[in-house]
């Protein structure tokens, strides 16, 4: 087998009553989701994040409660990225990670800044955000993505920029946003958004062996052949990387059944 990296698959946050009988079985009680939850999935994304901070004790009740090796990653404040100078904001960035994060330990995975599809390029001053990201906080490396909503990041500025900055962005399987399969840092984190509650697994199970090999490719250094890139030009470098990669469709109901599937595609 070629040397790849690591591929961690799994679905947007833990508590979703639609899921109870479907997923999480009828006997469960809700405390015990997490548990269940995070020992058929290898990672998920906290989207309550994105809305407000929590408590040090719950970062803390979260890690013991899932197995080694998981990994749990966070979507970054909106009081950071809806702003219309991302350069000022520095105090909102550092309140957000002086909630607790570290209580994570080695589970803490990348933070996923998102922006708003009204948000357009401007060079100097989304330079200036990624230079206010902290790369380390008690002694843990910090990993950083960015998901972009605007068409006018679709050019090869943006690509050699993050590259600058060894900063990925986050490739989004969406119906309406861009979608941008550059590699530009040292992972790449894919969300997987056009699925649907009709299919049993969220994707066809075409759709799901497509996905696997974009995944596997990915996580060998390559850039799947099928998809847009900013800057199409740039080759990686080939070096492996991780990849985490979500099934987050607006139902989301058959998510996890979908997780699991391509789970059982990328081993």
């Amino acid at each position: 087998m070629e040397k790849r990296g690591q591929i961690r698959i799994g679905v947007g946050g833990w508590t979703f009553p639609p899921w109870r009988g479907v997923f999480y079985p009828d006997s469960l009680t809700q405390k015990d989701e997490l548990n269940y939850m995070s020992r058929r999935m290898s990672a998920i994304e906290i989207n309550a994040t994105y809305y407000g901070s929590q408590k040090p004790a719950t970062w803390r009740k979260w890690a013991d409660e899932t197995p080694d090796g998981f990994v749990f990653t966070l979507k970054g404040s909106r009081f950071t990225t809806n702003r219309r100078v991302l350069g000022e904001a520095g105090e909102s960035i550092g309140r957000f990670f002086d909630q607790g994060l570290t209580e994570l330990g080695p589970k803490l995975g990348p933070i996923l800044w998102q922006f708003a599809p009204t948000k357009k390029f401007d060079e100097p001053d989304f330079e200036a955000f990624l230079e206010l990201l902290p790369k380390t906080l008690d002694g843990l490396k910090l990993r950083h993505c960015v998901e972009v909503r605007n068409n006018s990041f679709c050019t090869p500025a943006f690509a050699a920029l993050l590259r600058k900055h060894k900063a990925p962005v986050v490739f989004a399987d969406h119906n309406a946003y861009p979608a941008l399969a550059d590699v530009t840092g040292d992972f790449v984190y894919a969300r997987l958004q056009t699925g649907s509650d009709m299919v049993e697994t969220a994707y066809t199970p075409d759709e799901l062996d497509g996905w696997a090999q974009r995944l596997v490719t990915w996580a060998e250094g390559g850039r799947p052949a099928d998809l847009e890139a900013a800057d199409p030009a740039h080759k990686p470098d080939g070096q492996p990387r991780d990849v985490f990669a979500f099934i987050i469709h607006e139902g989301k109901v058959r998510a996890p059944a979908g997780a699991m599937a391509l789970m059982e595609r990328c081993k």
